[in-house]
This record gives C-alpha cells, structure tokens and sequence, in this order.
C-alpha cells in the first residue's frame, strides 16, 4: 500500500474513527514538532553567538539552547508517560500543543540569553509530552501491520521534515536570527484540529470515542520487559544521529568547505533514511528477527565512512548508513509497542521515547570521546562501526530464542 494512500480495512482492534487521511496526518504533524525544535535553529547559531557575545558564558549557552531540549525530553518522556496513562492521550496532546506554541516563541520578547535558555527547557518538557502522545495513540488507534505502516512513517516525516525545517530556517534566518521562533506559532493550528479530529482511544478492541473514563485494571509496570530494549534503543539513537551530526565535520576534514555541497549530502542522507522507512514497510518479518542484519547494515556504513579518503566514498557509505538507520528506529519502535498493553503504553512509550533522546543527547559526546582518543573524527566513526558489528553479533542468539512476549491477535503483524 503506499503511504499516501489511505488506510486499508481497519482490522478488528483499529478505532473506528480514525479511517482516514486526518488523524494520522495529525499524529505525524505533531511527532516532527519535537524535531523542528532540534535544527530549525542551526541555521543561525553564528548570528545569535554575535548577538550574545558579551554575556558571560555565552560561548557555552548558545549551542546550549539547540541541545537543551533534546535533554529535557530525554529527562521528562518517562515522566510524561506515567501522565499518558493517566490522565489521557489526547488531553495532554492538545494541552502540550499549545504549550509548545508559547514556550517556543518567547525567544522573540526576550532580551536575556537566561531566559531564552530557560525558554528552551520549558520547551523540551512540552517536546516529551507531544512525542509521547502521538506515539501512544498510534498504538492505540492501528494494530497489525497498519501499525508498523504509520510507525515507519512517522520515522520517515520526522527524517523529511529535518531537512525541510533545516531549509527554512536557513531562509528564515537571513531576516534575523528571532525570525526561526515564529515557525512555533504552528503548534497553535494543530491544537484544535487535534481537539476536534482525533478520537480518545480506550482499552481493548472496542475503543469509543468517548471521553469518559475507562477503568483500567492496575499492575506493576513490565520493566524487565523493556529495560534492555530501551538500553538497546539508546545505543541505536547514537547510531542512527552519528551522520546528521557529524556529517559537516568530516566534509570539511576531505576540505569540503562549500555550503551548497554539503546541504546536499546532507539532503541525500536523510534521503537514504526516508528509503529505509520505506523499505521497513514491505518487510514481512518480526521486527526482532532482523536486528542483527541491521545493526550490521549501519556499521558496514561507519566503516566506509571511517575508511573514506574520497567524496563520493563518503557519501556512498553515508547512504548505506542511513538506509539502514532508517529501518533500524521504526524496528526498534514497533518492537517496544509490540511488548505493551494499553495500560502500560504511555508509560511504555515514555520510556522508549526517553531512551531514543538521550542517546540523541550522547551522540555527539561519544563521538567527540572517540576522536579525542583516536585523534580525528573518522576514525572515531570507523571505532563507532567496530562496535556496532559487536552488538550486532551479540543480538544474533537473542532472536534464536523463542518469544516469550505475549503477543495479542490484533498486534501480530
């Protein structure tokens, strides 16, 4: 099916209101809102260094202000899940839609570079919630293979729209570096198409649309049952940021010092992981199963990478990376929501979401590790390659093993 199309027959759990092109596009719509908040100000960072440059500290406080929410969502999804499953998805969707909106533009009334910072922890706290809601509710709204459909691609428009956001704040940036935190007032449009067109879910294969509350039966939490998943998923989260990251600085190592070089490498990798979403949608395996393969698949792609002596080597090993970061996420989402029950998903989900964050977070601090051992970022690169063959190799007898998750019949793929 492609994606564009709308979705095929609901199967027998699927929320009857949610046929349609409208609540998914919401859905996917509010899961890029946390990734415009991580490159919509990279653009202009030279610009605000400027502007900022007597205020002691400044130097450190500034690229601060792109990293800090990526922390904060990390620190509160875990937090923000436990509010999921108990106060309800949609709510908290709308509520911290509308926060988004307001946290992000305060940058344009503020003159202290404290307050923007602060600003900007606010805005992660909003970031966790709307990742942990839409996230959630695309567990609760599709099963089966429907689901995994919408998970890869809610990968794909996060990967498209980076680029998209990169692009824009670039052109945005050219009237002021305030100008970028207008694109925040976005969250104030989707807030009540939101509140209109997305449906409360409830527990079990009738969900109703209703808001009522629906008793849940309480139980401990299934930790083991997502601890080394999401030990796992921090792992992949560096991996799968290691080229947007640090793609600019192993250019301009080769002595690529063109902008317009290096926008479309850099296009042509998140290209590579929106093909790999793809590709995870025509797969018929257990996401469980083909791990190993593509963990391998991203380390082939490092090992090109760290090797490279060449452009085109570089951007060759890029694209197999990428193409394999771009199966690997939805995998390793599609697993964790495989493991929970709607009692446990938001929380669940919380903690997959924090997982994924810090490793966005650690990303670039492991990799700057490895260069200050190794001496140059492509050998670190080429270190982060050997290491995820290592995991690869250490999860092939994991997925020998028989399941011993239980499965409901409305999630087998």
């Amino acid at each position: 099916m492609p994606l564009s199309a709308d979705p095929p027959a609901l199967d027998h759990g699927d929320h009857p209101a949610t046929a349609g092109r409208l609540p998914a596009t919401l859905l996917m719509a509010g899961s890029c809102l946390p990734i415009l908040g991580a490159v919509l100000l990279a653009p202009v960072m030279p610009r605000m260094q400027d502007h900022f440059e007597a205020v002691p500290g400044s130097a450190a406080l500034v690229p601060l202000m792109l990293t800090v929410p990526a922390l904060s969502l990390a620190l509160l999804a875990p937090f923000a899940g436990v509010i999921v499953d108990r106060l309800g998805r949609k709510r908290l969707l709308v509520a911290a839609t509308i926060l988004y909106a307001l946290f992000g533009t305060v940058p344009l009334w503020l003159d202290s570079l404290y307050g923007i910072v602060a600003s900007r922890v606010l805005l992660g706290v909003a970031e966790a919630a709307i990742m942990t809601c839409c996230t959630t509710l695309i567990g609760d709204y599709y099963t089966g293979r429907l689901r995994d459909r919408y998970l890869a691609l809610q990968t794909m428009c996060a990967s498209a729209s980076a680029t998209v956001f990169f692009v824009v704040g670039g052109a945005l940036g050219t009237i002021g570096w305030r100008a970028p935190f207008w694109l925040y007032v976005v969250g104030l449009l989707l807030a009540p198409a939101m509140a209109v067109a997305l449906p409360a879910p409830a527990p079990g294969t009738g969900r109703g649309p209703g808001e009522g509350r629906v008793h849940v039966e309480r139980r401990p939490f299934p930790v083991r049952r997502m601890a080394g998943l999401c030990l796992l998923t921090v792992f992949g989260a560096v991996v799968f940021y290691a080229v947007p990251v640090e793609m600019s600085y192993l250019l301009d190592d080769l002595g690529v010092e063109s902008t317009g070089v290096i926008g479309a490498v850099t296009a042509t990798a998140s290209a590579a992981t929106v093909l790999g979403s793809v590709v995870f949608t025509r797969l018929s395996d257990r996401p469980r199963r083909r791990l190993p393969a593509l963990f391998l698949l991203c380390a082939v792609g490092f090992l090109v990478m760290g090797t490279a002596d060449s452009l085109p080597l570089l951007i060759a090993g890029a694209v197999v990376n990428c193409v394999g970061t771009g199966l690997l996420l939805p995998s390793l989402l599609t697993l964790a929501m495989s493991r929970l029950d709607f009692a446990d998903r938001g929380r669940g989900t919380g903690l997959w979401t924090a997982a994924f964050f810090l490793g966005e977070f650690l990303c670039p601090l492991v990799l700057l590790a490895g260069k200050g051992a190794l001496g140059d970022l492509a050998s670190a690169v080429g270190l982060l390659g050997l290491v995820t063959v290592l995991v690869s190799t250490a999860l092939v007898p994991l997925t020998r093993r028989a399941p011993q998750l239980r499965h409901h019949a409305s999630d087998q793929p």
